[in-house]
């Protein structure tokens, strides 16, 4: 390494020694932005997309993709500078400055982080908010496309529908998450059966790493890449554009959304579901919400409240093909034809997210999509179907007070998830994983006894499924950010043996490797947050 590499680390440990509490704020701000300015002649050119407190669209800027309403109060710290670059310039201007005058940075595409690590900070930093790159580019006929990092998924699927009926991309389910951190987490939704993770369908990228260079593939090596793709991409740089692999779906798909409460058999169906849905043909996925819902008695005039199962599914050919196959693995659902629709993929994204059936594509580019709230989530992994006792004992703490607007979301794995290796990608959870569970939690009240109410209910259910799920490690998703399980300290320094505790749950042995990439590529921590890879590097702060 040369000496004047081994200097600017040098540099930049002197600057990360110091606490938060010896930050002047107001001084770091001023010096952050001069920095900024000077690196270009025209400094206009980077300026109006640069926004401090005092700036009157500050607030709008901040809350615009904040999507859980829990990090919108007051008292949330928020970042002295928010960037919304046009141009790898401004990003690259961004890193260095912030490195040579001691402030975080933060790195947000759509606002989606359960835990708001985008855009939330203990200590002094700097947001840039990757709104304006969100460019996308198909190419049919090689069957790829390059996205940037602050599109959203919805964006993409209209993009792509734009080109083709034939092609798709696996992702969320939600349209308005941001790639960027969909992608670098792993990426599941209604593909993930039959063409695996969105990570799994990455074949190029562009990223921006400490030292501000703008890298691809072929440049940051195969280490790098393979981080990215799932170990969660703001550990190790700015992402900012994805090279994919485009999926081929038939012109016609059918979907169902079918209701089951318990007066109907859910807990029975939900049990035997345990052990068919891993199991299907490929080509059909068939998952499950499960939640509270109220109704009304017409004779009695009273409401009551019931548990619900939603059997929701996409399968890749026509209805008549479909009923055959659920009728003989899962005859208890009892699906009829008029529960089915066959329509195109694209018309699917809008109808299994809850779009009314018909309507128009152009609804995938709004970047927000309904009401927000507030939410906590956490999730886990099931290996072994959960006994039908444990199931009726989760029924009841769906009708308690903290309870309300809960749900779980269950996905089934298999499929072409049973075929990849563990260590393919940082995403460990793929052969003997049955179905990952999302535990979800919203409220809409403010303050800290509402919030208590509803973080202690979910926490308790949580608990309460410990038995019943994947062990040593008790497993988690990334993209389901859950601080619960463990973080780093306020500066998002820890040693490798205290990250172990959550970095084990979301990447079981990969996690080492994740380390050692990180050491690699940024050995001073500066791209770091509650839950990043640390450094192996040894480092004290006094």
């Amino acid at each position: 390494m040369p000496l004047s590499s081994y200097l600017s680390i040098a540099i930049i440990a002197i600057l990360f020694s110091f606490t938060s509490s010896a930050i002047d704020t107001s001084t770091h701000e001023d010096n952050f932005l001069q920095c900024l300015y000077s690196y270009s002649h025209n400094s206009t050119s980077i300026s109006k997309f640069v926004y401090t407190k005092n700036n009157s669209s500050y607030s709008s800027i901040i809350q615009f993709s904040i999507q859980n309403l829990r990090f919108a109060t007051n008292t949330i710290p928020k970042p002295l500078v928010i960037i919304t670059p046009k141009e790898i310039s401004h990003i690259q201007k961004a890193i260095i400055c912030a490195q040579n005058h001691g402030l975080q940075i933060r790195i947000r595409s759509g606002g989606h982080d359960f835990e708001g690590l985008s855009y939330v900070s203990e200590v002094p930093f700097v947001v840039i908010d990757l709104i304006h790159f969100r460019g996308i580019e198909i190419n049919v006929e090689n069957r790829t496309a390059w996205v940037q990092s602050g599109a959203t998924a919805g964006e993409l699927y209209y993009a792509i529908s734009r080109k083709s009926r034939n092609l798709a991309f696996p992702a969320s389910v939600c349209p308005t998450v941001g790639v960027g951190g969909l992608f670098s987490g792993g990426g599941h939704g209604f593909l993930v059966r039959k063409y695996g993770l969105s990570a799994d369908n990455i074949i190029d990228a562009h990223i921006i790493d400490v030292k501000g260079r703008f890298l691809d593939r072929q440049a940051m090596g195969e280490d790098l890449f393979w981080a990215i793709r799932g170990g969660g991409g703001a550990s190790f740089g700015v992402i900012v554009s994805w090279k994919i692999k485009l999926v081929h779906v038939p012109s016609i798909v059918t979907v169902f959304n079918v209701p089951r409460t318990l007066e109907q058999n859910a807990s029975k169906l939900v049990h035997k579901w345990q052990y068919v849905a891993s199991k299907l043909d490929e080509n059909i996925i068939l998952g499950i919400v499960i939640k509270s819902t109220n109704s009304t008695s017409s004779k009695q005039g009273e409401s009551n409240s019931t548990i619900v199962a939603l059997f929701q599914s996409l399968f890749f050919g026509g209805v008549d093909k479909l009923i055959p196959l659920v009728q003989e693995k899962l005859p208890e659902l009892g699906l009829v034809r008029e529960d089915c629709a066959e329509m195109s993929w694209i018309e699917s994204v809008l109808f299994l997210f809850g779009f009314p059936n018909g309507g128009k594509h152009e609804v995938l580019l709004n970047r927000i999509i309904g009401e927000k709230d507030i939410f906590k989530a956490k999730s886990d992994f099931v290996k072994i179907p959960i006994p039908e006792f444990g199931l009726e004992g989760i029924w009841p703490m769906f009708g308690e007070d903290g309870a309300k607007d809960s749900m779980m979301v269950m996905v089934p794995y298999g499929g072409i998830m049973d075929n990849i290796s563990e260590s393919e990608t940082p995403f460990p959870h793929r052969y003997g994983n049955l179905y990952v569970i999302q535990y979800a939690v919203h409220w809409h009240q403010e303050g800290d006894e509402v919030e208590k109410l509803h973080i202690n209910w979910i926490r308790k259910l949580y608990s309460y499924m410990e038995p019943f799920v994947s062990k040593s490690p008790r497993s988690a998703y990334l993209n389901y950010r859950d601080l619960d399980i463990g973080v780093n300290n306020k500066i998002g320094y820890t040693s490798y043996k205290q990250a172990n505790i959550w970095g084990v749950k979301y990447f079981k042995n990969n996690f080492k490797r994740l380390a050692k990439v990180k050491t690699k590529v940024d050995p001073q921590n500066f791209f770091r947050n509650e839950q990043s890879i640390p450094s192996l590097v040894s480092k004290k702060h006094r």
